[in-house]
């Protein structure tokens, strides 16, 4: 038995219609399974009927019109090896396994706020501030706005338009567009299987923090707790003006709350000690409402980012009020500001920039491509990239007067410069800030608060990292997974293991073990060189003009001749240049308390980097040994969009063998399919 397919009109509706485009008698093809008695004339081809006697012929829809949650037919499947299941008489269909289908976004609201959730974390927060204060005040803004243009917003238009016109995570949509590139789409999800592990852990201290937030007393706020020590000293006017009488090695209550009671925090990284029951606990509770918040897809979480993506803002407004009012505020936000020109010179100051709009907007992770793919296909993704980067370096910006105006209280109730008290990262979350509360009027009520934002910053940018994968996964599998339970069920075996393996991180060293993670399993490294390929991929392989013009077919308009440029030229420099000048600077990672990584730590790193980097070329090399033909025909097929794609927009050739990523590589035909004219 063999099969061609031919060209006909079928009256069909499609779920497109879903996605703005009508039902209609559309062309379709036919596929015509028939033995020796195969014989149809090219009138009969031309007209549409056909005798193919002791065959069947199925009606179906051509790789342009395919629903994109649909994967292409393959060798095997049942529609080419038994007949289409049969209608009944009365007009109803036979029972059958129900497959479920893929679901969209309920309203643009839903969207909006989940990828602003996605990119509104706490980077936000507790990065961009003290990067401004760092690195020379309002001047950051030049190359921070510099980085935003060039590579910031081209990339984040062009992984959210890739989405909305394939339908497809990040996976699916890199093969279906470029199948040689393949590798980003594995690569991305890789990168946020790392910081599903990592990243909760932040959460689970601010649940911990929370908790203790309730005490008519915080514990953070004096000496008298069974883990302070005979060092712990209150600071404030009194023992400023009288340092002498401090003991040698004095601590606040603050540093040994976090270091002695939350973590329990270990000499060195070789000391890992038991896992804290009190972390692990809080760190189930944070993986239990992930799981309930994405175990429905879509449906649950454009739900849940109502309250997670605006709660935020209504914590960061109310710390915004309560610190500009407090004394010592526009000293502080005097810091943040105050401008530095020389700081220009600094190179590092150009990397910080650089990292901070890559880390920041979520590039390179394949969220953005599978919060897209849910859209209706005319949605403006042109107009909603610009208002939610808007919106991203607003929140930064913002944040840091809420932050920095506390910051300015802290500094001057304790008499220090606001240079000794400025921090980044968890310093500025889990020491300075809670001990900022803890000198205000109802210091429960702030902690609490604050607590709150930290922990539903976070949670969006958890939950929705989490959505991302399970899209991933499930367009690769959809007639495996989208059935019954089988969703829910894979979506608690990888919370599960990643809570498995989040474990090692609340032990004694397990700060050492997150700094690790985070330095390089979601590093500066990575996102560049995914940014990079994913730059040459849509602009000199899939083609810049044709990019825009589908998004032009999306939205109706022509995105700005500039992101032409950035795609092709602008972006890849930049991002090179980046990339390499961090290999030139680069230094060994330093740990807590000054510690220096050991070699066996940097080795472990820098594997994490490669697990996800390496399946670049590891994809490319497998698709060039899978597929057939010499090996320029190998490149030309593997550079085209694929013909056979689980998308119903993307452009095809008429090449005689066009590459499929949805059919195993190695279940490709040998063998080229000829026309349906020669094999009449």
């Amino acid at each position: 038995m063999w099969f061609v397919w031919e060209p006909v009109r079928c009256a069909a509706r499609i779920d497109a219609a879903d996605r703005g485009h009508p039902s209609a008698s559309v062309p379709t093809q036919r596929l015509c399974l028939a033995g020796t008695d195969h014989s149809t004339t090219g009138h009969d081809r031309r007209a549409g009927t056909g005798g193919h006697r002791g065959g069947v012929c199925v009606c179906a829809l051509p790789s342009e019109q395919v629903m994109a949650d649909q994967t292409p037919l393959q060798q095997g499947d049942p529609l080419l090896t038994k007949p289409p299941e049969p209608s009944l008489p009365n007009g109803k269909e036979a029972p059958k396994d129900v497959l479920h289908a893929r679901g969209q976004w309920a309203s643009k609201a839903e969207f909006l706020l989940a990828v602003a959730g996605q990119i509104i974390g706490l980077g936000n927060v507790w990065r961009f501030p003290y990067l401004c204060y760092k690195n020379g005040g309002g001047v950051f803004f030049i190359p921070y706005l510099l980085f935003l243009v060039l590579c910031g917003i081209p990339l984040f238009l062009l992984e959210t338009s890739l989405g909305q016109y394939t339908s497809l995570g990040g996976v699916s949509a890199w093969r279906s567009v470029c199948p040689l590139f393949g590798g980003l789409g594995y690569a991305s999800q890789v990168i946020i299987l790392h910081g599903c592990v990592y990243y909760i852990v932040i959460l689970a201290w601010a649940v911990f923090y929370l908790a203790h937030s309730f005490q008519a007393e915080l514990p953070w706020s004096h000496c008298n707790n069974t883990w302070n020590t005979e060092s712990c000293v209150l600071f404030n006017h009194l023992n400023q003006t009288n340092a002498s009488s401090l003991p040698e090695n004095a601590s606040s209550p603050v540093m040994e709350f976090w270091e002695r009671e939350v973590l329990r925090l270990s000499s060195n990284l070789d000391e890992l000690g038991p896992v804290s029951w009190k972390l692990a606990l809080c760190l189930a509770v944070v993986w239990l409402v992930c799981y309930f918040c994405v175990w429905k897809g879509v449906k649950s979480t454009g739900k849940v980012v109502y309250l997670t993506a605006t709660f935020p803002y209504v914590m960061l407004f109310v710390l915004l009020v309560r610190g500009a009012t407090l004394p010592g505020a526009t000293q502080g936000i005097i810091y943040y500001l105050k401008p530095n020109h020389t700081r220009l010179a600094d190179p590092q100051v150009w990397m910080d920039a650089g990292t901070q709009v890559f880390f920041s907007y979520g590039i390179c992770l394949g969220s953005l491509t599978a919060l897209g793919s849910y859209n209706k296909y005319n949605n403006d993704c042109y107009k909603d990239s610009f208002m939610l980067c808007l919106l991203n370096s607003t929140t930064s910006f913002l944040a840091g007067f809420a932050i920095f105006s506390v910051l300015g209280f802290m500094a001057e109730e304790q008499g220090v410069d606001i240079a000794t008290v400025a921090q980044s990262g968890p310093g500025l979350a889990f020491i300075v800030y809670p001990r900022a509360v803890s000198m205000m009027p109802l210091p429960q009520l702030w902690a609490v608060c604050f607590f709150l934002m930290i922990i539903m910053l976070g949670l969006d940018t958890q939950f929705v990292s989490l959505e991302a994968l399970m899209t991933s996964v499930t367009d690769l599998y959809p007639h495996l997974i989208r059935r019954g339970h089988r969703r829910e069920l894979l979506l608690l075996f990888v919370c599960v293991v990643c809570f498995l393996m989040g474990l090692v991180m609340v032990t004694p060293g397990g700060l050492y073990v997150f700094q690790v993670y985070d330095h390089f399993s979601c590093s500066g490294a990575s996102l560049l060189l995914l940014s990079i390929c994913q730059s040459v991929a849509i602009g000199w392989v899939y083609g810049a003009d044709r990019f825009s013009a589908n998004i032009k077919d999306m939205t109706g308009y022509t995105p700005l001749p500039v992101f032409k440029l950035c795609w092709k030229y602008l972006t890849p420099a930049v991002c090179t240049a980046t990339f390499v000048f961090s290999l030139v600077c680069w230094a060994p990672l330093t740990l807590g308390k000054g510690l220096v990584a050991p070699l066996w730590a940097t080795t472990l790193g820098w594997i994490l980097t490669l697990s996800s980097v390496s399946l670049l070329p590891f994809w490319a090399i497998y698709a060039l040994a899978t597929t057939p033909g010499s090996l320029t025909q190998r490149f030309q097929h593997l550079c085209r969009p694929a013909k056979l794609s689980s998308s119903h927009h993307l452009p095809t050739n008429t090449s005689p063998l066009p590459y499929s990523p949805g059919l195993p590589l190695t279940k490709k035909p040998k063998q080229p399919i000829a026309d349906v004219d020669r094999l009449s």
